[in-house]
């Protein structure tokens, strides 16, 4: 007789009836301390996005370090400080490079805009008054608007005043963030540097605290996250640049303004799933919008382009089946990342949410293996149960009559001959 499992269990014992009681009594008190669980766990998390990031800086420099420390430094746990520093020195040369291709292009387009603010103006007055004559719409009210272009300054110019308080908000919340950046770098240095100890003590204490089996099984769920999320990140960053590089030759030989801003820009949000090219597009399209409306038409046309290929064939051959998701989980993901843990949750929310996923499928597949039915709810009959029931079949098709040959099944003892 196969065993119940708790859930076909019905209360039948004093016991049962208490441990009932206590859990609805448990559920009441949750529900009502919920909002202030809710506002513990967003300080929580507030307090953990700074190691968040720590993690995604330490996953992203980690295969540069093991590499080095095994190819070049051929495993000297001694010289593993080199490598890291190695690590930390290419990715400052990185970002040095990065703000020498950006900066001054972004200093060259806003003083592009400001000085040629007038002449957008009119530009904008002209296709106004084309709309309006070609397709009757009433317009008159904008055109009238921004023939007081000196009034329009000033209003702006009144306006930023106004938001000096916001301004220095904002100000303070990046100096925050500093904090925060400063916590991650030095939390990644940390985690690069004790990596196996780390690790060590990591398996210790799952060995000490669960069971054997359960800490096996722990660990492998633990190397399966590590592998998802690794390939993931190094897969996301090795698109991201094959991208920037394909926009920036792409603008180059369309003559494109601004393109080595715009393909950086739009290779660092392409490292966001599902809203990366909308975040990069957007504010791209508007510089070339002010600068140039046909090369802003061109620049939406390569980028659609461009990332049909990126979807269909660069990020398949990159990243594979690592995720395993629908379009609708990583979107769920990506969100749900995104209002955790902000930036860095958009990035990890889709390996981390893609593990979860795997977990929830394993339990799914153990609890209908343990109610003997498949996903559709149809009983499965066990290998050994059938082979044990085709034997008795043919045992009992294989067994002599009792009743000898042309005798009368229905004759009683004393009518039958000898």
């Amino acid at each position: 007789m196969s065993k119940k499992l708790w859930l076909d269990k019905k209360p039948e014992t004093n016991k049962d009836w208490l441990v009932i009681l206590c859990s609805c009594i448990l559920f009441y008190l949750v529900l009502g301390a919920l909002g202030s669980l809710l506002e513990f766990a967003g300080v929580l998390m507030s307090i953990l996005s700074p190691f968040a990031g720590g993690v995604v800086l330490a996953y992203i420099l980690d295969p540069f370090v093991r590499w080095m420390s095994g190819g070049v430094l051929h495993n000297n746990p001694r010289m593993r400080w080199l490598s890291i520093l190695c690590a930390y020195l290419l990715l400052l040369l990185l970002i040095f490079l990065l703000s020498w291709l950006v900066v001054p292009q972004a200093g060259t387009s806003m003083g592009t805009l400001f000085t040629s603010l007038p002449g957008y103006v009119a530009n904008v007055q002209k296709l106004l008054l084309e709309l309006q004559a070609g397709y009757g719409v009433n317009l008159q009210g904008v055109v009238d608007a921004l023939d007081d272009y000196e009034q329009l300054m000033t209003n702006l110019y009144n306006m930023v005043a106004g938001a000096a308080p916001e301004i220095m908000a904002t100000l303070q919340t990046a100096a925050s963030n500093l904090v925060a950046v400063f916590t991650a770098v030095a939390s990644s240095i940390y985690m690069l540097a004790g990596k196996e100890k780390l690790l060590h003590q990591l398996r210790t204490v799952i060995h000490a605290v669960l069971p054997r089996g359960m800490a096996e099984q722990t660990l492998r769920i633990c190397r399966s996250a590590n592998t998802n999320i690794t390939g993931f990140l190094v897969g996301k960053i090795i698109d991201a640049a094959i991208v920037a590089l394909i926009l920036f030759v792409g603008m180059s030989i369309l003559n494109i303004s601004f393109a080595p801003l715009i393909a950086v820009l739009m290779g660092i949000t392409n490292i966001i799933p599902v809203f990366g090219p909308f975040i990069g597009a957007i504010p791209s399209i508007a510089i070339l919008l002010f600068a140039n409306p046909v090369q802003a038409l061109e620049f939406l046309v390569l980028v659609v382009c461009v990332q049909q290929v990126d979807s269909n064939f660069i990020a398949p051959k990159i990243l594979g089946q690592s995720v395993g998701l629908s379009a609708l989980w990583v979107l769920f993901a990506v969100v749900l990342g995104a209002n955790l843990f902000g930036v860095v949750g958009m990035v990890l929310g889709v390996p981390v949410f893609a593990t979860l996923c795997g977990l929830v499928h394993e339990f799914i597949a153990w609890c209908l293996d343990r109610r003997g039915i498949d996903e559709e709810g149809v009983r499965i009959v066990k290998p050994e149960s059938a082979a044990s029931a085709a034997v008795h079949i043919q045992g009992d098709e294989d067994a002599p009559s009792r009743n000898p040959a042309g005798a009368d099944p229905d004759a009683q003892p004393s009518d039958r001959t000898p």
